[in-house]
């Protein structure tokens, strides 16, 4: 199963918990939500990691990211903040509407590797 249908399934089941009380499979889907996330991206880049800021919003997921990016001699000089909304789509499955400044045309970078791990298989 790709990485954004296990993640939207699992916090979908981790709302209808909260909504009929159910504690011990809240926590067996947060868990899952956190392994998932895991292996948002962090690094490369990425420096302060990815985080859900709206879970399943209007169906949709929003991440919060931000980029370290280099200068030409290869060292850092500053960073922009993003959010990534994936949207329902139904001829792609799914699209990425990216936020922030476009710094040295990072969107186009940053939707390719969220777009790269959203439809990578869950080990799982």
């Amino acid at each position: 199963m790709k990485t954004y249908k296990k993640l939207a399934r699992t916090i979908s089941a981790r709302n209808n918990c909260i909504k009929s009380n159910n504690q011990v499979w809240f926590e067996k889907h947060q868990d899952t939500i956190d392994s998932i996330m895991s292996n948002a991206l962090s690094g490369s880049g990425f420096d302060s990691g990815t985080t859900i800021i709206h879970e399943l919003e209007k169906n949709q997921i929003t991440f919060e990211t931000s980029y370290h990016h280099m200068n030409e001699n290869g060292m850092y000089d500053g960073w922009t903040d993003h959010t990534v909304k994936v949207v329902p789509d139904l001829q792609f499955d799914f699209i990425l509407k990216i936020s922030g400044k476009n710094r040295n045309d990072i969107k186009d970078y940053i939707y390719q590797v969220f777009e790269e791990w959203l439809n990578s298989e869950y080990p799982g």
